[in-house]
């Protein structure tokens, strides 16, 4: 192949594109990248793709493959606003790597991109070292991943992030809303925030009372935007932690993340046709960020459980006679766990109750009574 000219290789440059600030970043992000990585990863950072040793996969009964995908949303302009990028990147992990193990998947590894109108190497790896922390504390693989450079697309300090991951789950032990039963107690597991959805709800309502993200409230102890940048809470390891203990072996039956969409859609999805579940609004109490927000916006939290999490991160769906200990071992490794309503399939009137959702023609729910002070 011939070489570029000078004048020809200098006309990137021209145009906005640094491939040396890409390389200087990639050289920052490192060792962060390589703490993630096992045995299974071959070939390290740089190569063209990466590569992970499945031969695991071989004492499998009968292996299935997980993957997700999914980005952070409108959150990354308020770490752009605060020019703070160490916690976007778990963000993207809790997005992606926990929707596997909702169907009861063990993560393996991910890939990441990060699209930017200027490659400022500190915040690419910054971004990728928060993405890395979060790989590690779930066990997952971070094998490669991209940055592109959109000069004239996006503004200089402007980017998104996106990302993918794969995970494996034997076929007899695939979790979902088939193996839901009457008489199942959902349990719900505490959010840290509002994690990674509904922020254009909460940018429209700080932007109409003409609030900034580096102005402080007292109800948060610090500033507007560090409230928001809460990351979102990591789930896939306790619950693996769960679903590997012998003593419940077979006792989770579905798990939903709590995202787009809101408390009742997301849990109407891992739930049969012909259930329904009344989610007791009494059995917690959404944490300041979600109520400073509604008063601000003048409305209740109620009119919000379509957008935001409310407290409630992801549900387990599980055998009653094992509900209060999984909640007990769960809580104890850090996340509050409790039980939020239980699975009926008795025949009732519906109207009033989400049924479904993303075109999965699932279960009925309702959020019932009023939320703990």
């Amino acid at each position: 192949m011939t070489e570029p000219t000078a004048s020809a290789s200098s006309s990137y440059a021209a145009a906005g594109v640094d491939t040396a600030a890409g390389d200087r970043a990639v050289e920052l992000m490192k060792a962060a990248v390589a703490r993630t990585q096992g045995p299974q990863v071959l070939g390290g950072v740089g190569g063209f793709a990466g590569m992970f040793d499945v031969s695991a996969l071989k004492d499998f009964r009968r292996p299935l493959l997980a993957t997700s995908t999914d980005g952070v949303g409108t959150k990354v302009a308020i770490a752009q606003a605060l020019d703070k990028h160490d916690t976007i990147g778990q963000d993207l992990v809790g997005m992606v790597v926990d929707d596997i193990v909702v169907v009861g998947a063990r993560p393996l590894f991910m890939t990441d991109y990060i699209a930017c109108g200027k490659v400022v190497p500190e915040r690419i790896a910054a971004i990728v070292a928060g993405i890395a922390r979060a790989c590690e504390a779930t066990g997952t693989a971070l094998v490669g991943g991209e940055t592109a450079e959109h000069p004239g697309l996006l503004g200089p300090d402007d980017y998104d992030v996106a990302g993918a991951a794969v995970g494996a789950v034997e076929a007899d032990e695939l979790l979902g809303a088939e193996r839901v039963r009457d008489g199942d107690v959902v349990l719900a597991l505490a959010s840290s925030g509002i994690h990674s959805n509904g922020f254009s709800l909460v940018r429209h309502i700080l932007a109409q009372r003409g609030i900034a993200f580096t102005d402080r409230l007292d109800e948060f102890g610090g500033t507007v935007g560090e409230a928001l940048l809460e990351p979102t809470r990591l789930y896939t390891s306790p619950l693996l932690d769960v679903l590997g203990a012998p003593e419940f072996s077979g006792a989770v039956h579905s798990l939903s993340h709590v995202t787009g969409g809101g408390i009742a859609a997301n849990l109407a999805r891992v739930l049969p046709v012909g259930s329904w579940v009344e989610v007791d609004r009494a059995t917690w109490s959404p944490t300041p960020v979600f109520r400073v927000l509604s008063d601000l916006a003048g409305s209740s939290l109620e009119s919000s459980e379509g957008t935001w999490n409310l407290g409630i991160g992801m549900f387990a769906v599980v055998a009653a006679e094992a509900a209060d200990a999984i909640a007990a071992t769960i809580t104890a490794g850090g996340i509050p766990t409790w039980r939020a309503g239980v699975v009926s399939t008795a025949a009732r009137d519906l109207d009033g109750f989400e049924q479904g959702a993303k075109g999965v023609d699932g279960g009925a729910v309702r959020l019932v009574g009023s939320y703990a002070g």
